[in-house]
């Protein structure tokens, strides 16, 4: 294991391992901690009680922050035509249909976000090998297979954020930048968490939310309370 900066030990000494902290307690702590020059990103990690390797407890959707994300979205769309015209109006990086999936094949990946009209997974189809590794697929349940391209597009551009477990039954996602204020991580973070517990697997018992724990690019993480 490579040897930790001495800013990230400073940091480190400074958060309790131990202690359960109250979500704005936390992210107030975060901000206050050494940090590198550029604009770290804030993540969330939640431990869920799912066992990954069942198709009816996994847990993959999307949902928008109110305060954005504070950072510029790359979003790609396949669709043509009218849709094709209409999401390059809203704002798609690039739109195309088996151009843009030869594109992709060939190795290019300069994009968060793949969003694709139902009638375009015949070409769609054929990336989940090297989408579906970076959890860029294209999913009804996350809103990016869908017949309204456009406002899909205006959405994520605008701070929807898509979210799937991992092989080991974590869901991660960004909730805003190291900039922002701990009130405004905050109302992120509730966004996302609140929409995560709605989401509950009925397959599931026990605790669904094991753990939470929030971060920055290059801090240590600090764990979390949720709900009562």
């Amino acid at each position: 294991m490579a040897k930790r900066s001495k800013r990230y030990q400073a940091a480190e000494k400074r958060v309790d391992r131990d202690k359960q902290y109250q979500a704005l307690e936390a992210l107030e702590l975060l901000k206050s901690l050494p940090h590198p020059k550029f604009d770290e990103t804030v993540d969330v990690v939640v431990k869920l009680g799912v066992d990954p390797r069942k198709s009816d407890q996994l847990v993959r959707g999307a949902v928008s922050l109110p305060k954005g994300l504070g950072k510029t979205v790359r979003v790609v769309v396949f669709a043509e035509g009218d849709k094709a015209d209409a999401a390059r109006a809203a704002g798609a990086d690039e739109v195309g249909a088996g151009d843009l999936a030869d594109r992709i094949l060939g190795g290019w990946l300069d994009f968060d976000i793949v969003i694709a009209s139902p009638d375009m997974m015949k070409h769609v189809g054929k990336l989940g090998k090297v989408l579906g590794p970076q959890g860029k697929m294209p999913s009804p349940k996350s809103g990016t297979v869908t017949p309204d391209v456009a406002k899909a597009v205006q959405e994520f551009k605008a701070g929807k954020v898509e979210f799937r477990t991992d092989a080991g039954g974590n869901v991660h996602a960004p909730v805003g930048k190291r900039s922002f204020s701990a009130e405004d991580l905050l109302a992120n973070l509730t966004a996302f968490l609140d929409h995560l517990a709605g989401m509950r697997p009925a397959a599931v018992k026990g605790t669904y939310m094991r753990k939470i724990s929030v971060s920055t690019t290059m801090g240590p993480g600090a764990f979390i309370s949720y709900g009562s």
